[in-house]
């Protein structure tokens, strides 16, 4: 009886989402009407070949990494807060735990100043080198 309930339950549940559920237009959307071979969905995907030159790929590079380096900051703050919760009164973990929650903060804070640094210096460079 019980699995009767839940299999009528979920077909319910499924025949819902499906009857309700818009159809998907994601072709005319990112093709658009005209664009037979796709190169305009190329060109905001910023595939290769697209337009997209090797100053901007290098600052894509830079953000892909320098969020990399902020997550890890990130984490090692909160081990850090980890190990202090469950120091139990140790002053020897307490101090561990401190030590570790600095050094996350440090690495955030050089890792946030790289990326305006970085971020700066691309779009000076974007700027000066326009054609």
């Amino acid at each position: 009886m019980r699995k009767t309930a839940v299999l009528a339950f979920s077909l319910l549940i499924l025949t819902s989402v499906f009857a309700f559920s818009l159809p998907a237009l994601a072709a005319t959307e990112f093709f658009g009407n005209n664009d037979i071979n796709g190169t305009g969905f190329a060109n905001r995907a910023g595939l290769p070949g697209s337009g997209m030159d090797l100053r901007a790929t290098i600052e894509r590079v830079i953000k892909l990494v320098m969020g990399f380096l902020g997550i890890i900051a990130v984490v090692v703050i909160l081990i850090g807060g980890f190990k202090w919760m469950t120091a139990g009164g140790n002053e020897d973990k307490v101090g561990e735990a401190k030590k570790l929650l600095i050094s996350g903060l440090i690495g955030l804070i050089i890792v946030v100043l790289a990326y305006a640094i970085a971020v700066f210096v691309i779009t000076q460079l974007l700027e000066v080198t326009k054609v």
